[in-house]
């Protein structure tokens, strides 16, 4: 009954092995994917929630990229749009329930010739609880304002790291001149 399990448990690995899925962010720093990411500086975003992203954005990028590169080669511009709805409504017409979204056009340009290499959008909401403290209330939408940019920022990266994966953000002399076969 072991052998069976152990045989069973080889097979299924050399199965997953074949899929052809690798690591993301494989060969760490020196990796493409770090490589590309290294190079990407964040320009300034308007008013609050764009100093969240920006600062949430940064973070993220430094942390791919070891606190190292230039960022000067390509950069990411950001438009973000926040907007909070009440939808929860007392008889009295009192709001007790809003939702807050925040929603990203961002752009991955080439600093150096100008062109668009990648266009993307990314989406967050988050619910709060309107109660008879304004105070309270402002800390939510506040509260939720954070957390919403930390996951758009979230988006951002990941989006820009498949993006340097499938061998985006490199320039004709950086490209490989062969693209290897697939694994069966």
């Amino acid at each position: 009954m072991r052998n069976l399990l152990i045989s069973s448990l080889v097979a299924a690995s050399l199965l997953v092995g074949g899929c052809g899925l690798r690591p993301l962010y494989a060969n760490g720093s020196r990796g493409a994917v770090a490589t590309v990411l290294a190079d990407v500086s964040v320009a300034p975003i308007e008013g609050h929630s764009g100093w969240l992203v920006r600062n949430a954005l940064r973070d993220r990028l430094q942390a791919t990229q070891g606190g190292q590169g230039a960022g000067k080669r390509l950069r990411l511009d950001v438009r973000l749009e926040d907007s909070i709805t009440g939808f929860g409504v007392r008889a009295d017409d009192a709001v007790t329930r809003e939702r807050r979204t925040l929603r990203a056009r961002y752009q991955l340009v080439d600093a150096a010739s100008g062109e668009v290499l990648l266009d993307a959008t990314a989406a967050q909401d988050a619910g709060i609880d309107v109660v008879g403290s304004e105070y309270a209330t402002i800390a939510a939408e506040s509260s939720a304002l954070e957390r919403l940019a930390s996951g758009i920022s979230d988006q951002i990266v990941t989006r820009l790291a498949v993006f340097a994966d499938r061998g985006g953000g490199r320039t004709a002399t950086e490209a490989p001149a062969t693209t290897p076969a697939p694994t069966p």
